[in-house]
């Protein structure tokens, strides 16, 4: 069975990884029901067994999630590895792997996991150890299942989201939510946008679901650019993501990303002003995956 998490309501503090994880959903830094405790990194006394994480409600019928995308992009064993500044400061790292496929409700999914972490300097203020995971149809690349665990300062929560695809609704801890069909998380809508045609001048949209909420986005394709970070040199398309909801972001100006401007569309390159000052996300080192895979 899986943990009971004692309902408490409060603001989710600011991740390092929120230009990584959210790079498309801000509005997810919105409230959510967790426990305060003193901050932790997920260690061998606090690791969640992956059946413990599993809903019991199977997906009913396969007919309305048949869908194939086509997939050049990204595949198995795929690591991005991010330096993260908060202003002039590096605050920590992040990462972005496809780790494994599995199998998950009879079908197979890619497991990407997302981690942040704190510097040793930063920590000494704010330690923070999240991850985040998403389990993504590699045929049809919508989300079967998200889950986070979130370790910043005091803060501790954890989160678990299943996708019933075939009936359209996101069933989390209670609750079920009725969700767009094909709908994505904040982590799977990342690695669809980058298996899809990007024009300049044009837009994409994505219906996406987080913390209880629908929140469809508009990617906009503003204009290719070079830019050099850690990593090297690449030729990207910039895009901007535009909530149609509320959200950190929406006073304080847009988010930009830089993706490679190939079939890969990697993202090399994050920015953005948000309430309490500026964060930017850089690609310092990375190992392609094996597409088709």
């Amino acid at each position: 069975m899986r943990k009971k998490i004692k309902p408490f309501s409060l603001k989710e503090p600011l991740m390092l990884s929120l230009l990584l994880i959210l790079l498309l959903i801000p509005g997810s830094c919105g409230k959510i029901e967790a426990q305060e405790a003193e901050s932790e990194s997920l260690g061998s006394g606090d690791t969640l067994k992956f059946e413990d994480t599993l809903s019991v409600l199977p997906l009913a019928d396969t007919q309305n999630t048949e869908r194939k995308v086509t997939n050049l992009s990204f595949g198995t064993g795929e690591k991005l590895e991010f330096k993260v500044r908060w202003g002039p400061i590096v605050a920590g790292s992040a990462t972005m792997e496809i780790s494994e496929i599995i199998e998950f409700k009879g079908r197979k999914c890619f497991r990407i996991i997302s981690t942040a972490e704190s510097n040793k300097f930063f920590s000494t203020f704010f330690k923070v150890r999240d991850r985040v995971e998403s389990f993504m149809d590699k045929e049809g690349l919508y989300s079967l299942h998200f889950e986070k665990h979130i370790r910043e300062g005091k803060f501790k929560a954890d989160r678990y989201v299943d996708f019933d695809q075939e009936n359209h609704i996101a069933i989390e801890e209670k609750d079920t939510i009725q969700v767009p069909p094909f709908v994505q998380d904040v982590l799977s809508a990342l690695y669809y946008v980058r298996t899809q045609p990007l024009e300049v001048g044009k837009s994409l949209f994505v219906d996406n679901h987080t913390d209880k909420k629908n929140y469809p986005i508009e990617v906009k394709v503003l204009r290719r650019e070079r830019v050099e970070v850690e990593a090297g040199t690449f030729d990207c398309l910039v895009v901007e993501p535009i909530l149609q909801a509320s959200g950190i972001f929406e006073q304080k100006g847009s988010l930009t990303v830089w993706l490679t401007d190939d079939q890969k569309k990697m993202p090399v390159l994050m920015k953005s002003k948000v309430v309490i000052g500026s964060i930017a996300t850089e690609l310092k080192n990375y190992r392609l995956g094996r597409v088709g895979e």
